[in-house]
């Protein structure tokens, strides 16, 4: 693995049973980059993450993180992940939801309360912080979704479609808080089909049935394409049907 990447995947396939969800990834993630993967849903954006995150063992091929071939639980406590569904606690109060899942990675005591207290600011929840999950509407349970994934201050930040459900106005919140992450060395990879999203990411991964078709800037992909959008961009390579590394 090279020592400027923090994720490496060479030849990655996954298939379950005669299913083939990936076919031959290849991609590379530097330290401090946002990457996006951007696809239709069932394209396999998912599947992939959950290989990143080390939730699966490949058919063929393999998944590097932080110099540590995954699956591996040394390295999972160094990665945030909100998943695209919330799992969460509705018993409990967003606050408790966050102490808990910081008590698995070690946190305890004061330093977890503070940590929980800034999550929840960050978020725009600090007034919510004693309010049952169960009282709050889909858009409250993204935003604790990201407040949990941030908690440990991890070194790679996973987010599967992270602003589904999320008001416009807390979407670009939710941006300024990713560049600023990225500024401190986080690297975060982003799953999303909304195409003006894609425009705020380093590099985008182009993927349709299980493959990427293109990967490059946004500026590139556009370019390169001759289209407009990042959208005709997809279109575009699609078509071509075959790999473009920009």
């Amino acid at each position: 693995m090279k020592s400027e990447n923090v994720i490496e995947i060479e030849h990655f396939k996954q298939q379950f049973g005669k299913f083939v969800v990936l076919e031959d990834i290849n991609l590379e993630v530097k330290k401090g980059e946002i990457l996006g993967l951007l696809g239709p849903s069932g394209s396999g954006k998912t599947t992939l993450i959950k290989a990143i995150v080390g939730m699966s063992e490949p058919t063929k091929g393999y998944a590097c993180v932080l110099q540590t071939k995954m699956p591996s639980l040394n390295v999972v406590s160094k990665i945030g992940y909100m998943a695209q569904s919330d799992a969460l606690y509705e018993d409990l109060t967003a606050l408790d939801n966050i102490l808990f899942f910081a008590s698995l990675y070690g946190m305890r005591g004061k330093a977890a309360k503070t940590r929980a207290d800034d999550v929840l600011e960050l978020v725009l929840l600090r007034d919510e912080g004693k309010k049952l999950i169960k009282n709050f509407s889909g858009g409250m349970k993204r935003r604790l979704s990201l407040a949990i994934a941030l908690v440990h201050k991890p070194e790679i930040l996973i987010l599967d479609e992270p602003t589904v459900g999320i008001d416009p106005v807390l979407r670009i919140q939710f941006w300024k808080e990713f560049e600023r992450l990225k500024k401190e060395g986080v690297t975060i990879i982003i799953t999303t089909h909304v195409m003006d999203e894609a425009e705020h990411c380093d590099r985008l991964a182009l993927i349709r049935n299980g493959g990427i078709i293109a990967i490059g800037t946004p500026q590139e992909l556009k370019k390169n394409s001759g289209e407009n959008t990042v959208e005709g961009a997809f279109l575009y390579y699609g078509k071509e049907g075959e790999v473009k590394i920009i």
